[in-house]
């Protein structure tokens, strides 16, 4: 899956900062272009009206976008969706917020949404830093899922992953006591910092003695299949909010 992505900062960073050192917007992505199919540009006309919620700078009002009030889980990049509908098709009486900025996904997961009928999915194609910041209130999360973030292999380039101490801050910030981050890579030297820096965060506990077996939510993609049946390793880490 992608990892929720814009252009970097000047510095060559992406991750998140203290509000208080900010000198210029922070980006949890870099944008890269993308092709989107007739059928994807009919899911963003038919669907996106209903099931995407425009960015704004003040508190989501989780129940009137819903409909409901229910445990809310936010994802991070969801790619093409694939897991996302299927999460959400099997735990209908929880709520999705799906942050993506890449049309090409947001099409996608929009045509599964009205292929399957669900109502419990919701899309912000904007910046997850931002709208953790400014949409999420503290301690409102039921969960917060990042599967397969882009694992930025070069060492010259890790200051870039998504997975920081500062992001995690904030993160653990948003989540209700007891609330879940559930992340989850294929390549094994981003799971070790993960481990470390989730590990690190005083307010998480971690649910497994070092890595998770895959919970059974989340499911098995295609390229993650094919990659365990070619001996590739793949690495969930779930904690929990103390």
């Amino acid at each position: 899956m992608s990892q929720n992505a814009a252009p970097p900062n000047d510095d060559g960073s992406d991750g998140p900062k203290p509000e208080s050192t900010l000198h210029r917007p922070i980006k949890s992505f870099v944008l890269r272009a993308g092709r989107m199919g007739s059928g994807q540009v009919r899911a963003m006309s038919e669907w996106g009206p209903t099931y995407t919620v425009p960015y704004a700078s003040q508190p989501l009002d989780v129940p009137h976008t819903f409909g409901r009030t229910a445990p809310l889980v936010f994802e991070i990049g969801f790619g093409m969706g694939d897991a996302t509908a299927a999460i959400a098709a099997a735990l209908p009486g929880t709520d999705f917020l799906g942050i993506e900025v890449h049309a090409p996904g947001v099409g996608a997961l929009l045509k599964l949404i009205g292929e399957r009928g669900l109502t419990n999915v919701r899309i912000v194609r904007h910046d997850a830093v931002e709208v953790l910041e400014h949409m999420i209130a503290p301690g409102s999360l039921a969960g917060v899922h990042v599967f397969f973030p882009d694992p930025w292999h070069k060492l010259k380039h890790n200051k870039r992953r998504l997975i920081q101490p500062t992001f995690v801050s904030l993160l653990t910030s948003r989540l209700a006591p007891g609330g879940y981050l559930h992340c989850a890579t294929d390549w094994q030297p981003y799971a070790e910092q993960m481990l470390q820096v989730l590990g690190a965060e005083p307010a998480l506990q971690n649910t497994a003695d070092g890595y998770a077996p895959r919970p059974a939510y989340r499911p098995l993609t295609k390229f993650e299949n094919r990659g365990l049946k070619l001996g590739h390793g793949v690495w969930d880490l779930v904690f929990h909010r103390r």
